[in-house]
């Protein structure tokens, strides 16, 4: 069963070429994202913050004192609270909690650091709010893992209390395609690919700034004291590599790590959770994940 769900998520990647342009491959992100809408009970509020959109989503039995912080993927120059709405919402109904998904700024309009202080703005937006820390989890996929791993650090720099935990689905962290599976991989991961992220890269990171950056590349950061962390790939990913090489160094660094490889996928699975099982079973392991750390 999950053979067949997987080649049809794969087909509907396929159906289309990426476009060209910035603006007509965010539509298409947008498109293939939501072509599975919300499920009916999940409830919406529009919000902003800092002047960037961002939209909190809850089920009937979600703790209201909880949050679930996502920062969607999109080599941080398309993806938005749409194309990634299903993902988000259902990832807080397997949590218990309530999300808040973040419409950040993207390049090249707006390259580093503005996705970074976005990402900044958004965690004290919430603790603003009144959300404790410990009630608080942050995730992503793809850049939006490198955006939470970058927050992390912030926070743990800047000394404040950090969340509960955290969530990184597909993680992009390393910016400077050195793994081994960006060759490995490339003939069955039907998305992302070397030429492809090189673009990502160069229209993220202004001329002049090393992409070992920890703030742009995790990978390469001082990985001591973070929160739990869950990370999620697929085996059939050009990035498997960010996320083992990652945890590894995570875990070497005295951090509880969880890394899941899950056979077949492909990146980012779970944004078509509607029509793929293991889709709705990573998100439900994350839910496990969650309650056994949330204050």
């Amino acid at each position: 069963m999950a053979e067949s769900e997987i080649e049809v998520v794969r087909a509907l990647l396929g159906s289309k070429p990426r476009p060209f342009g910035w603006e007509e491959r965010r539509r298409r992100l947008d498109e293939v994202g939501a072509v599975w809408p919300v499920a009916e009970d999940v409830r919406l509020e529009n919000v902003a913050i800092g002047g960037n959109p961002a939209e909190f989503s809850s089920v009937a039995k979600a703790d209201p004192s909880g949050v679930l912080l996502f920062f969607h993927g999109g080599g941080y120059c398309s993806g938005s609270i749409l194309s990634h709405r299903r993902m988000v919402t259902e990832a807080g109904r397997a949590c218990g909690l309530r999300t808040l998904a973040v419409g950040y700024r993207l390049a090249p309009e707006n390259p580093f650091p503005a996705s970074f202080e976005d990402a900044i703005a958004a965690w004290f937006y919430l603790r603003k709010q009144g959300f404790a820390a410990g009630k608080i989890i942050v995730g992503g996929d793809s850049a939006g893992g490198g955006l939470t791993l970058a927050l992390l650090q912030h926070l743990r720099d800047t000394r404040e209390e950090a969340p509960a935990c955290a969530w990184l689905a597909s993680p992009w962290t390393d910016l400077t395609m050195s793994g081994d599976t960006m060759g490995s991989k490339d003939t069955v991961d039907p998305l992302i690919h070397r030429v492809y992220l090189e673009e990502l890269a160069q229209a993220y990171v202004p001329t002049g700034i090393n992409r070992k950056d920890p703030r742009i590349s995790p990978l390469f950061a001082d990985l001591r004291g973070l929160p739990p962390l869950l990370i999620q790939v697929g085996s059939d990913e050009t990035l498997l590599a960010d996320s083992t090489r990652f945890a590894e160094a995570a875990g070497a660094a005295e951090n509880a790590v969880t890394l899941e490889i899950w056979p077949r996928m492909i990146h980012a699975w779970p944004v078509w959770n509607a029509r793929l099982e293991p889709g709705r079973r990573a998100l439900a392991h994350l839910g496990e994940f969650a309650r056994r750390w949330l204050a």
